[in-house]
């Protein structure tokens, strides 16, 4: 299906090119529908197009060393994926699915290329919207960063959490050890004093039960927010993981995208 200048409009990449410029893209690119959970292209496939987002929903993918498959990206509408692949013509390293039902404009790198032969001045324009893309996907990555795994947990917790957390606060702290001496000791003393009217005389079995109990309760509960403090590291681990890879997946395709405009303007330029 053939695309509409107006659709080409609204797409970041596209943003600055004049009408001119949108008409001889659109003339080359396709409009593509793709129905719910339906491959775009996989790890493997030739990498000569590429596609920016109109509508729906779609999942990037890839598989690491453990063969474990982890989200590269989830692009939002007027986002492009496949382009690193497209411009080299490198088999995709990645995968794309549709989530549900979707829109996107194929791009062919032929249709590029056509582009800048016949407006040399577009790849500028494309060129100062990734670059512009670059500084917004560093920003992302900054506040993915910024990410407090606290607080994430936090939104979960439930009453029992907070009162293990607060258990496990006051059990660890000075205040506990003094309020817990002072009581021993006035306990202790009392029934010292009192003799043979005190309620638990020597050897204080009595208060070896209430201890007894007391450690039996307190340490599960204290394990408990241990239990909790490992999940918070986990989850640190796991958001700072996603974060170096989102990054480095990002950067890496923003860069190589403009490596290849940029090579391509070079070869026109040489070629007048």
């Amino acid at each position: 299906m053939a695309c509409d200048i107006d659709i080409l409009g609204r797409v970041p990449l596209f943003a600055l090119l004049d009408n001119e410029e949108r008409a001889v893209l659109a003339a080359n690119v396709q409009l593509r529908q793709f129905a719910p959970h339906q491959k775009i292209y996989k790890i493997g496939d030739a990498g000569g197009r590429a596609y920016v987002l109109l509508s729906g929903a779609v999942r990037v993918t890839t598989i690491d060393e453990d063969k474990q498959e982890i989200i590269v990206d989830e692009p939002n509408e007027g986002e492009f994926f496949g382009f690193a692949s497209m411009l080299d013509q490198a088999p995709h390293q990645t995968s794309a699915i549709a989530l549900e039902q979707t829109e996107a404009i194929e791009i062919d790198r032929n249709d590029i290329s056509v582009l800048l032969q016949t407006k040399p001045m577009a790849g500028m324009d494309m060129l100062t919207v990734l670059g512009k893309q670059f500084h917004d996907s560093q920003n992302l990555v900054r506040m993915r960063a910024a990410r407090n795994a606290n607080e994430i947990l936090d939104e979960k917790e439930t009453l029992g959490d907070r009162v293990a957390d607060a258990v496990a606060k006051f059990g660890g702290s000075w205040r506990f050890i003094i309020t817990f001496f002072i009581i021993l000791v006035t306990y202790t003393g009392i029934n010292i004093i009192l003799r043979g009217r005190a309620w638990d005389p020597y050897p204080f079995i009595l208060l070896n039960l209430f201890l007894s109990m007391l450690a039996a309760i307190q340490a599960p509960v204290i394990m408990m927010s241990q239990n909790r403090q490992d999940i918070k590291d986990r989850l640190r681990s796991e958001l700072d993981y996603n974060v170096n890879l989102k990054a480095e997946m990002e950067v890496t395709q923003l860069l190589e995208t403009v490596r290849r405009i940029e090579d391509r303007l070079d070869d026109l330029q040489h070629n007048k």
